[in-house]
């Protein structure tokens, strides 16, 4: 805006803007593009000059302009208005730009834009529709719930606190409107347990400690969300109580005698009372007992004496047997002279493996060669034998 020689005012308004003319505060009437002039020495003019496409204008000079000059305001204002279970979607040319809130009025230049707005009310149907899901920005939604439910999981529907319905897996937004919507989720898949090591005594007044591992798995969502806000610390206390019960009323040797027995009442204990929770207990399992030092060392030398007795029960056996066939053998032996000489030749040949070297005496009574080869082949039938050349 301009004056001259102070009575001439001037305006400029371009292509994307329009222009409020005031004088002395009183609308006159709204500037189109160009360059407006008019003569004012009592300098009683005054324009302002906005930009109007895609915009927004305050809704209450809106409301003003469409009580005020109700034809100028049709043509160029989109005012919006949300009850109190509805709200607005405004579009700029096809294209969603605005969420209007219930009991909220907000409205939009529409001389160069073209402005569509999709009223919604949110009591009809509380669940946002998947062509407004695509439209809307469900991030920086204040009124709107969204959640994706995966395919290992179910999801849980609450409404001002009350369970309404079980999700399958997908997508799934709500209006918030009037009403406090959760969407909880439900992990569906079998789930570990581990419970760890805790001080236990045994009947005959003995400290272990026992560690246990479980696998569980949510069969009915709705009755474990109702039933324990925590379903995992649940179980993991009822696993406690069934092996506490289970191993006090054993002694020592019971217990590491019969884990498996003990596997199966802590399954049957827990698994009785996780049905009230929805769950179902796939198995349970003693993983370690843990003995405390002295103990585990007089069992280390029960273990080693037992060892010693069973390696010396074997020996004996062994000894038994050698020494039985050795009286089997003497006995063949005694009844049959050609294998008791077999076995002194054999017992020769063992020796003349070890012997380095033979020297013979020929001197008068040692015999010499022909002797020991008369010795040697003789079988000691009581028959001479030829000597060897």
């Amino acid at each position: 805006m301009r004056r001259y020689f102070g009575v001439l005012f001037e305006a400029v308004v371009k292509d994307d803007e329009r222009g409020f003319l005031y004088r002395d505060g009183r609308f006159v009437r709204l500037l189109e593009p160009g360059r407006f002039t008019s003569l004012d020495p009592s300098r009683s003019l005054t324009a302002e000059v906005i930009k109007v496409v895609r915009a927004e204008i305050p809704a209450e000079r809106a409301l003003l302009f469409e009580k005020t000059q109700p034809q100028l305001a049709e043509k160029n204002f989109a005012i919006v208005q949300a009850g109190p279970t509805e709200v607005a979607i405004v579009s700029f040319d096809g294209e969603p730009k605005h969420l209007v809130l219930p009991n909220t009025t907000r409205a939009f230049w529409k001389t160069l834009t073209q402005v569509d707005v999709e009223t919604i009310d949110t009591a009809a149907d509380m669940r946002i529709a998947k062509r407004h899901l695509d439209r809307l920005d469900l991030a920086r939604t204040p009124v709107a719930v969204n959640a994706v439910v995966e395919a290992h999981e179910a999801g849980l529907l609450t409404v001002d606190g009350k369970l309404e319905a079980r999700l399958p897996p997908g997508r799934h937004a709500f209006w918030q409107v009037g009403r406090t919507v959760k969407v909880g989720k439900v992990d569906l898949r079998p789930q570990p347990l581990e419970i760890t090591a805790q001080e236990i005594l045994t009947k005959d007044r003995v400290g272990v400690r026992v560690t246990l591992t479980a696998f569980y798995q949510i069969v009915d969502p709705e009755k474990a969300a109702l039933a324990s806000g925590d379903v995992p610390g649940t179980l993991y206390r009822l696993v406690q109580f069934a092996i506490r019960e289970a191993v006090a009323t054993r002694t020592l040797d019971d217990i590491l005698a019969a884990r498996d027995t003990i596997d199966s009442e802590v399954r049957a204990f827990v698994k009785e009372r996780a049905a009230d929770l929805g769950a179902e207990v796939k198995e349970i399992g003693v993983k370690d007992v843990i003995l405390p030092g002295d103990v585990r060392e007089l069992l280390n030398k029960v273990v080693e004496a037992e060892r010693v007795a069973k390696a010396n029960l074997i020996r004996r056996q062994e000894e038994t047997a050698a020494t039985r066939s050795l009286l089997n053998t003497s006995r063949l032996m005694e009844d049959n002279p050609l294998l008791l000489r077999l076995k002194e030749l054999e017992a020769l040949e063992k020796l003349v493996e070890k012997v380095g070297r033979i020297d013979l005496h020929t001197g008068q009574g040692a015999g010499g060669l022909d002797a020991l080869l008369q010795n040697l082949y003789s079988l000691g039938d009581g028959k001479s034998r030829p000597k060897a050349d």
